[in-house]
């Protein structure tokens, strides 16, 4: 049977939770999440935990934070005054926002904070300081 290698277009049905047991994304009811181990399309933790393995394969692994999307970046966050922000946009903490940089680019955002004169947004992944469960199967071998 063939070991799975760096190089090597895979698919795999995956759960992702947290410490606490939340399932955060699952490929249950989709199409198997397919890459090519060892290029950086996914977290680092789970790149690592596929060579060696073989089709059929089912595999757990705890991935600490700098392994799968960092540390949350403190420039990351930015406060805008409340005045910048068009009247129509929802402003609840923990809603999603997309603004767009100087450069044009859309980054999606998280608002952090509201107060009457301005507001925190957050541009760190929604998974940035948290540690990650995976559970994962390889189904196929490209």
């Amino acid at each position: 049977m063939t070991d799975v290698k760096s190089g090597d277009t895979v698919r795999i049905h995956y759960t992702g939770t947290l410490a606490d047991g939340t399932t955060f994304d699952s490929s249950a009811g989709r199409d198997p999440l397919e890459f090519t181990v060892g290029s950086g399309q996914i977290i680092p933790g789970l790149d690592k935990a596929l060579p060696g393995m073989t089709v059929g394969e089912k595999k757990k692994v705890e991935i600490p934070a700098d392994e799968a999307y960092g540390q949350p970046n403190p420039d990351a966050m930015q406060k805008v005054p409340r005045e910048h922000v068009p009247a129509d946009i929802p402003l609840e903490v923990g809603g999603q926002l997309q603004v767009q940089t100087p450069t044009g680019q859309v980054m999606p955002v998280t608002v952090a904070e509201v107060t009457e004169t301005e507001v925190t947004l957050d541009a760190n992944h929604p998974l940035a300081g948290k540690d990650l469960t995976f559970d994962f199967e390889v189904v196929e071998i490209v």
